[in-house]
């Protein structure tokens, strides 16, 4: 029987951010103020900020951080020098917890939002099922009246937020950072946590509210790269989890019956909704975006908007 290991973190919660100082200190806050009542560790992967965000961090006696400059200029355009998993990886490796708990700067969680997903992880272990991940339910706020989780192809569930078992990503050898720029990445880590036998579940006693508003240039640049990586995503599965016959691209399973909770105390002031509200909302249009490409890669009818 192989030793139990002793971790000195039960849980890492791991980040990356690049120029959102005010939201990352939200993030953090919110972090802080969770109930937990065993040994955590946190870890933000900086992609060399320059407002503020390096000399805030230097200053934190309870955040590891990891800088890693991934700007260059070409042309007179600043471009990325690495990929969204390459930046996870290095906070994923660097982990010491049991659960590697990944959420963004862009996004704050409950004070039992962690608690509550570990308890539900420790228990569906000590029960026999070969858990890798447990997601968190979350809603864009403040828009979305629902929370909600992915799923990936084949309709697998997904970790959009929420908690990996470190023994998994391990297995699985971490998030695939040459394949994919930003976008199907984290799909790609969920269906290789299935195809190695584990199982990824969600917890509806765990919400976070993700702030889709911040930095929409930023979104629209990693846009303009999802046909590249969605088709790089479903030639990689193809005969294993996506039939092009019959196309399964994964859909939201939505927490029905539970009120959306207060959150505007835990974003900082400039996370407002304009007043009045452009109809539709920029987060709105990004994400009808992301599914109107999907709809199209898979020649099927656009999906109806949301009201």
């Amino acid at each position: 029987m192989t030793p139990k290991r002793s971790f000195p973190a039960e849980v890492s919660i791991v980040l990356g951010t690049y120029n959102r100082l005010a939201f990352l200190q939200a993030t953090i806050a919110s972090v802080r103020a969770s109930q937990l009542e065993f040994p955590y560790e946190i870890i933000v992967v900086d992609g060399g900020s320059n407002d503020g965000t390096l000399e805030w961090l230097t200053k934190q006696n309870d955040i590891i951080s990891i800088v890693q400059h991934n700007r260059e200029i070409v042309d007179g355009t600043a471009k990325r020098k690495r990929s969204w998993g390459y930046f996870m990886n290095l906070a994923f490796k660097c982990a010491e917890g049991r659960y590697i708990c990944m959420i963004s700067d862009d996004s704050v969680v409950h004070p039992d939002t962690i608690v509550n997903a570990v308890k539900q992880f420790d228990q569906q272990l000590s029960s026999g099922r070969r858990v890798g991940g447990v997601a968190f339910y979350w809603r864009s706020w403040p828009e979305e009246t629902r929370y909600r989780v992915g799923a990936s192809l084949g309709n697998h569930r997904m970790v959009n937020h929420g908690l990996f078992l470190r023994e998994a990503l391990e297995k699985v050898g971490w998030i695939d950072d040459a394949r994919y720029d930003f976008y199907c990445a984290d799909s790609d880590l969920a269906l290789k946590i299935w195809h190695v036998g584990y199982e990824i579940t969600a917890c509806s006693d765990a919400l976070l509210e993700h702030f889709e508003w911040v930095d929409p240039d930023r979104r629209q640049d990693n846009l303009a790269k999802l046909k590249i990586d969605w088709d790089k995503y479903v030639q990689r599965w193809t005969g294993i989890y996506f039939d092009p016959a019959n196309p399964i691209s994964g859909d939201w399973t939505f927490l029905e019956g539970v009120p959306v909770r207060e959150a505007a105390h835990l974003f900082p002031a400039q996370a407002k909704t304009p007043e009045p509200p452009p109809p539709p909302s920029l987060a709105f249009r990004i994400r009808r975006r992301i599914r109107h490409e999907y709809a199209r890669l898979f020649q099927a009818p656009e999906p109806t908007p949301e009201p």
